[in-house]
């Protein structure tokens, strides 16, 4: 038991930790010495000087950067230079570090950035070294974007397979169905097929079949048929908008030397390498290619056309002959006029136009087209307005020549070497150019729509 003594022993030393503490004023500060930092604890281990824009790998330890170009550019190796272990992504400089060395060591940090500037090969080194970074870094946005490149991987080896096997099925005959008399000489007409050739001209022409088969008009005999002859018996064609409607006909078989063929798969079987020419350089450049088929293939494709995107207009009691003769005639004014507009603002809807009653008949192949021609439509609006930036502008006169070059490659390509090429291999090509393009270009548009120039329009 604690005696009296002991008890006021007790009070005094309470009393006496009661009293008020010191004023911090009072109170003396440790003030932080430089003396016990180190130049070693901010030392470069590949070249053990003062770190210079330290750079922190994965595992923790610090280099000068350009020491980790150095030596990234002699080992070609993504590791660390003193443990080996891997960094991942892309080594940046660590800021905090950077400052606190610039503070401390600010004269050697200077002299030694001095040196490093001064040097070409650590110069090269260091770029070389951001370059890379800058494509781990491109690619691996690519990559965040695009699941969707994945994706159009997929897709792209699953429609090689449809098309082989599309294809095959489609080189037996089953979907392209066409007059042989596209392709054989009209002197070599049998009376059968002048008497098929005269009905495609329209219902009205049923009313003259009679005549050609009781006098087995062949082809040569065709071909040396008038107005005169036409109007007498025994054919007695007195109606003068159906004798000009069959001389109209008539002169486009005689320049070119066969039936005009009447939907895609007749031109592709009479035009086996222009068909596919058409169908690639459309897509890339409508507008340069519609021009070439003005020049040089006017009356048998570019008239056709023009008559299918910009008909004439035609009264409501015009008879059917009178329109079929009025698409064989040079177009007037007012077709010229529509067309040039819409050939300079709008190429692709003059395509869709032309599947729409050209391929009409073939449902599924015109809506391909047309949908095709929108999604190319849409790409041609993301070029144009990407064109207003300045980088797109500087740039302009390059792309130009490269599109340039494209076409004229490909126009080699189709023109001399299409001959030699497999049928089987063009018949791929023509077949993924039309059906396959459009799933192509959903890719293409969607990427164009996702990129930050587009997305501030």
């Amino acid at each position: 038991m604690l005696d009296q003594m002991d008890w006021d022993l007790l009070d005094n030393g309470l009393e006496g930790s009661m009293e008020d503490p010191p004023p911090l004023s009072d109170i003396p500060q440790v003030q932080p010495s430089t003396t016990d930092i180190s130049e070693h604890e901010f030392s470069c281990h590949c070249c053990y000087d003062i770190l210079v824009n330290p750079t922190t790998l994965t595992c923790g330890h610090n280099f000068c950067r350009h020491c980790l170009a150095l030596w990234w550019e002699s080992s070609h190796k993504n590791e660390c230079p003193e443990c080996r272990e891997k960094w991942e992504g892309f080594p940046k400089v660590n800021i905090l570090l950077r400052d606190a060395t610039d503070k401390l060591f600010s004269e050697v940090v200077q002299r030694r950035r001095a040196e490093i500037t001064t040097n070409p090969k650590i110069t090269r080194s260091l770029l070389a070294f951001q370059r890379h970074g800058d494509n781990l870094s491109r690619t691996k946005t690519n990559q965040h974007k695009g699941a969707g490149f994945f994706f159009s991987g997929v897709i792209t080896a699953l429609l090689s397979v449809a098309c082989v096997v599309l294809v095959y099925h489609w080189s037996s005959g089953v979907v392209e169905q066409h007059d042989p008399l596209i392709s054989k000489p009209v002197s070599r007409w049998t009376p059968e097929e002048v008497v098929s050739w005269l009905g495609h001209l329209g219902p009205w022409a049923q009313l003259y079949r009679e005549p050609f088969q009781h006098e087995n008009v062949n082809g040569r005999l065709l071909l040396m048929l008038g107005d005169e002859e036409l109007l007498k018996p025994p054919y007695n064609i007195e109606n003068p908008t159906h004798r000009r409607a069959v001389l109209a006909e008539l002169d486009r078989v005689k320049t070119l030397g066969v039936k005009p063929p009447q939907n895609l798969w007749e031109y592709k079987a009479a035009n086996a390498g222009k068909s596919l020419f058409l169908l690639y350089a459309l897509k890339r450049s409508p507008r340069l290619t519609i021009f070439y088929l003005y020049l040089f293939d006017y009356s048998e494709t570019f008239l056709p056309f023009l008559h299918t995107c910009c008909p004439a207009i035609t009264h409501i009691e015009q008879s059917v002959e009178s329109s079929f003769l009025n698409s064989q005639l040079d177009p007037n004014s007012r077709q010229w006029a529509v067309f040039l507009v819409k050939y300079l603002l709008f190429p692709y809807q003059l395509i869709a136009e032309f599947a729409w009653d050209w391929l009409a008949i073939h449902y599924c192949t015109s809506r391909f087209i047309i949908v095709n021609t929108m999604l190319l439509s849409v790409l041609e609006g993301c070029a144009l307005w990407r064109l207003w930036t300045r980088a797109a502008i500087r740039t302009l006169p390059h792309k130009m020549w490269n599109h340039l070059w494209k076409m004229l490659s490909q126009g080699f390509v189709f023109a001399f070497l299409w001959p030699f090429i497999p049928q089987f291999v063009c018949n791929c090509l023509f077949y993924w150019a039309l059906y396959f393009s459009p799933i192509i270009n959903i890719d293409l548009v969607v990427q164009q729509l996702m990129h930050p120039e587009t997305q501030a329009l």
